[in-house]
């Protein structure tokens, strides 16, 4: 089985429907029809916002991970391991906001992911705690195990996005053709 085999093999995932469905319901009901709704979905960008915030957890806890390689950058590291545990909130928020509107192959992905990266931010709040300790090896042995666990996640959000097409064409106007050079013929007219 190749890796793409495998993260389609998760869209079959029954076992996680019923909570899921549950965990949907619920968000359904508080955001439904909101303002908070559209803002945290994305409707005034014109895509989900979730994609955009994980790169804030993710490129914080690299970093952390390719300092813990460099000597006398402990600090720099639980800096950035804390600065991506700050982040995952609003992104926990976003994704699980657009998690409330997906059917139920799509669901069950997100419910993978969103377990994955759950896993993932417990161990680098473990690699933080093991950091305030002054126990540096520690915390670099728990970020490295939430990087494999996030990237599990990141390969399943990936899935969910471009396999699964997740919130694509959501929030788009109707595509216009623009005529480049009218426009820039009309500019120049107006100088």
């Amino acid at each position: 089985m190749n890796l793409h085999e495998l993260l389609r093999a998760v869209e079959s995932f029954d076992v996680v429907d019923r909570p899921a469905e549950r965990v949907a319901q619920r968000i359904r009901r508080v955001l439904d029809g909101s303002a908070v709704d559209n803002l945290l979905r994305g409707s005034w960008l014109g895509h989900p916002v979730h994609p955009l915030l994980v790169t804030i957890p993710i490129g914080s806890w690299v970093s952390a991970a390719v300092l813990d390689a460099m000597p006398g950058q402990r600090d720099a590291s639980r800096k950035l391991v804390a600065l991506g545990l700050a982040a995952t909130v609003p992104t926990v928020i976003t994704g699980y906001a657009d998690f409330s509107v997906l059917d139920v192959p799509r669901r069950r992905v997100g419910a993978v992911h969103a377990v994955s990266n759950a896993i993932g931010a417990i161990c680098m709040a473990m690699s933080y705690r093991k950091r305030r300790a002054g126990r540096a090896r520690g915390g670099t042995a728990w970020t490295l195990i939430g990087l494999g666990a996030v990237g599990i996640g990141g390969a399943l959000g990936g899935h969910l996005s471009y396999a699964q097409g997740a919130g694509v064409h959501q929030w788009q106007r109707p595509y216009e053709s623009v005529d480049l050079a009218a426009e820039l013929e009309d500019i120049a007219s107006r100088n």
